[in-house]
């Protein structure tokens, strides 16, 4: 039994994004032109490529909610896309997957954090694929296609958490958290020689003028939900702590 599952909002918004056309009506006048169901064949040729290389029993799709758990850790997360143009489409591409296919959409949650509990969940038996362009699903144990002429990816636990704590360094300019102050990619490569990782990322804050509840707060932004880090039961997110 093999289950993909798909990120769902990069899938909306690649074909949402796609169809747009910009008409120049003349005399300075220009607007944006879109047909839904132009958007909707551009989703499905998408997904059609997914079913015919990977061959899956099933398929699961993730879509964001509106409001996000990381908000209330960080004001400033995603404030940088506030005023960013959206696809004309893209909420009834949305609207038409949830409509049509198996989604998976709960409160607070990122459609990341929604793929990254489902694939360490009992909740889907067999196999089960995260599909995704997000290089942040690397912070997830389990298989991965990042891009399908990549083929599978297998990430063990101990390259989940190594990803995870050098998120917590580098951060992500996209999403709105900055990281570790002074630490690019080649710097916490050096400082996450080994584990435990936790330890060598607060030194690494303090180092640079911050306290450990910093540090605390951008692995926060950074960790993508496992089902560790869900109660089901109160549908509430568990903040990740380090271990002890």
């Amino acid at each position: 039994m093999r289950t993909l599952l798909i990120d769902s909002d990069i899938n909306a918004f690649k074909a949402a994004a796609a169809v747009e056309q910009a008409i120049d009506w003349g005399d300075g006048y220009m607007t944006w032109h879109v047909e839904v169901d132009d958007a909707i064949d551009h989703l499905e040729d998408q997904i059609t490529e997914l079913k015919e290389k990977f061959e899956p029993d099933d398929m699961v799709f993730a879509l964001t909610d509106e409001h996000n758990f990381r908000m209330d850790v960080l004001d400033t997360y995603k404030s940088n896309r506030k005023n960013v143009k959206r696809p004309l489409a893209l909420k009834a591409v949305k609207q038409y997957i949830e409509d049509t296919y198996t989604t998976y959409k709960r409160p607070g949650l990122e459609g990341d954090d929604v793929l990254g509990i489902l694939s360490t969940s009992n909740i889907f038996k067999g196999e089960k694929i995260i599909v995704s362009i997000d290089k942040d699903m690397k912070t997830i144990p389990g298989k991965f296609v990042h891009r399908v002429d990549e083929g599978i990816l297998d990430i063990s636990e101990e390259e989940a958490d190594y990803w995870h704590m050098y998120q917590t360094l580098t951060g992500d300019a996209t999403d709105g958290y900055k990281g570790c102050p002074g630490v690019g990619p080649v710097k916490a490569e050096k400082i996450l020689t080994s584990g435990p990782y936790w330890p060598k990322v607060v030194e690494a804050y303090d180092k640079a003028g911050f306290s450990e509840e910093e540090a605390l707060v951008q692995a926060r932004c950074a960790r993508i939900l496992r089902s560790c880090d869900y109660d089901f039961k109160k549908k509430e997110v568990i903040l990740w702590k380090p271990q002890q």
